[in-house]
């Protein structure tokens, strides 16, 4: 019996304890010792290489001396303490508000995130447009070929070295090298770029071409003349499809499984909108303070260093929330896609995606998006120009705008919840399509037929102009709340059934390239409309017939999505079960004193049975 309790390291005593004054204390201490404890089985018991040992977490310690029984109490304690050692650990199965702990240690760093990055997204699009449609020598007619000539080829550039960097790069180190660019930008800008505008742009070439080509060039001219303001309209925009859909979505996408995804999503939109909100009465806050500085003052160059410091500041929380959740966050496991993905090139990635049935219909949705809203909005813009000719009234005005816009979208996100519980993700996403018809045909209706409305109008002390001006802004606030509140969770969540190699490339592909390409397609439609019919007034029924179209083809390919998308959750889940009946569980069977052993191992088992019974006579 020595022998063998030496050789499996269970116990290891001398040879003659008897003669040994160190060890041997009194026969009863001993015997205390064996029967002060008498467990029915061997909780700590497992197999390894080494032989059979006993767990510190469940087994009790040996002392190297004997125990009185007037230690009886305190060994009962150290045994209690180590048995239930396992239960003083953090657990993160613990729920807060019905909610897992280890959920939340996701959920919450995410909407902080989403909070920040709209934050940001709200002042860089109020502060674009004031720049580009308010500036010297520009009006809203410049956004048409901004967004043709300059947004989408650089937008397919900024796509084309991301899928390049993605390869490359590990996640973590392409979400910095993608974030910290914009935030360099954004600073130089409001301290370098826009105090030195008078400088960098040449005004005077734009004049002398425009002298030379003729007014109907005054858009094109206007990007050579403000250049460095249409730089920073395009990385606005990019901040939108870039932070807001690839990064932030797709590292949600990455830590939350599709139910947490389901529950959780449509809530990331509360913080969100409660950033538009704040972000709102801040854009107000410096329209106002502009207003009130001095003469000679240049006020809007105060209001953009005051502005770009807070979003230099959100981005750095935006990379701090990042780097916690990477560090103390449970990451899901995913099912293992049996289909090895070749490693493919940049042409190859675009082929293999545009063969996709499931990526064009979600390029179509977002296509379908940026074209019906750009149809709507720049023809807006120009109302709201003529309304609001100065900075500070334009600012004033799309600081309300972008209040209002949370608030309705904070509405929408508490109403978005039910709807994808009650009535599914197909449902969820034929909403946006439906509002934005509806509301595209009033605005359009009105600058129609705003005519005959002009006594009635009148009544209400608005004129025709100024009541297209809030129509179209209300179109603007439905549309986008519906559009965060249902659009952008619906089209998130259809990423996460597909394996990493599509989703990263496609995700990159659909809103890096397609959002702008929407806004772009827009654009040339109302150009082409514009030279074709003379006027964007006479060019507005066109424009509604187009939009109907567009917005069906929309319907059609988010049913098809829905059927796709149903089907691989089906398989997903399938896939799941597989995996966790194919996980074989080592079943432990009793000998006749009840202790358990595992198989094969029916020489250490009589071994322990032999070792119990000879301990009793003690």
């Amino acid at each position: 019996m020595d022998t063998l309790l030496q050789s499996k390291g269970l116990l290891s005593l001398p040879k003659n304890p008897l003669n040994n004054p160190r060890f041997y204390q009194s026969p009863l201490a001993l015997k205390h010792r064996f029967l002060a404890t008498k467990p029915q089985s061997l909780p700590g018991l497992s197999l390894s290489s080494s032989g059979i040992s006993l767990s510190s977490s469940q087994g009790f310690v040996p002392k190297p001396y004997g125990i009185s029984p007037k230690d009886n109490k305190k060994f009962s304690f150290v045994c209690k303490a180590e048995a239930t050692g396992d239960i003083e650990k953090p657990n993160d199965n613990n729920k807060v508000l019905g909610i897992e702990f280890a959920t939340l240690k996701k959920i919450v760093p995410l909407g902080l995130m989403f909070f920040c990055i709209l934050f940001n997204y709200t002042i860089l699009r109020d502060t674009k447009d004031v720049l580009v449609v308010t500036a010297k020598g520009s009006s809203a007619e410049i956004i048409p070929f901004l967004k043709t000539w300059v947004n989408l080829p650089m937008a397919i550039g900024f796509m084309l070295l991301y899928t390049k960097l993605a390869g490359v790069l590990s996640k973590k180190a392409l979400f910095y090298t993608v974030i910290l660019p914009f935030i360099a930008f954004f600073g130089a800008f409001g301290f370098l770029f826009y105090p030195l505008s008078g400088y960098i742009h040449p005004e005077a070439l734009a004049d002398k071409l425009l002298n030379i080509l003729g007014p109907r060039f005054l858009g094109p001219l206007a990007i050579l003349r403000i250049w460095s303001f249409c730089l920073f309209y395009v990385m606005a925009e990019l901040w939108g499809s870039v932070v807001v859909s690839v990064l932030f979505w797709g590292f949600a996408n990455q830590i939350t499984t599709v139910d947490e995804a389901k529950r959780f999503y449509p809530l990331f939109g509360l913080g969100a909108n409660i950033a538009l909100i704040f972000s709102g009465r801040t854009v107000k806050y410096f329209s106002q303070m502009r207003a009130n500085l001095g003469p000679g003052v240049d006020g809007w160059a105060v209001s953009l260093k005051g502005m770009m410091s807070i979003v230099v500041m959100m981005g750095f929380a935006i990379c701090g929330l990042y780097w916690w959740v990477n560090k103390y966050a449970e990451l899901p496991t995913r099912s293992i896609k049996k289909k090895a993905k070749p490693k493919m090139g940049t042409m190859e990635s675009l082929k293999f995606l545009v063969s996709q049935r499931y990526i064009r219909d979600l390029a179509t949705l977002v296509v379908a998006y940026g074209i019906s809203i750009n149809l709507v909005e720049v023809t807006w813009k120009s109302k709201l120009k003529a309304q609001f000719p100065s900075p500070n009234e334009y600012s004033a005005f799309m600081g309300d705008f972008s209040t209002c816009t949370g608030i309705a979208t904070f509405i929408m996100m508490l109403l978005s919840q039910v709807i994808f519980e009650k009535y599914g993700w197909g449902v969820a996403a034929t909403i946006t399509p439906a509002v934005l018809l509806l509301t595209g045909v009033g605005f359009f209706s009105l600058l129609l037929f705003g005519a005959p409305l002009t006594p009635a109008l009148a009544s209400l002390g608005m004129t025709p102009l100024l009541a297209a001006v809030y129509v179209g802004a209300m179109q603007n606030i439905f549309s986008k709340s519906a559009k965060y509140s249902l659009f952008d969770p619906c089209k998130e969540m259809a990423y996460i059934p597909l394996d990493e190699d599509t989703k990263v490339k496609g995700k990159a592909a659909i809103d890096v390239v397609c959002n702008p390409l929407g806004k772009s397609g827009g654009a040339l439609i109302q150009q082409f409309m514009i030279l074709t019919f003379g006027s964007l007034a006479n060019s507005t029924p066109y424009l509604g017939g187009t939009l109907l179209v567009i917005v069906l083809a929309w319907l059609a390919a988010a049913r098809s999505l829905d059927k796709q998308f149903t089907a691989l959750r089906q398989e997903e889940e399938l896939e799941k079960e597989m995996e966790r009946a194919s996980v074989k569980i080592p079943v432990v069977s009793q000998n006749e004193d009840g202790n358990g052993t595992l198989p094969g191992s029916s020489l250490t088992g009589d071994s322990a049975g032999s070792s119990s019974q000879k301990s009793t006579p003690f």
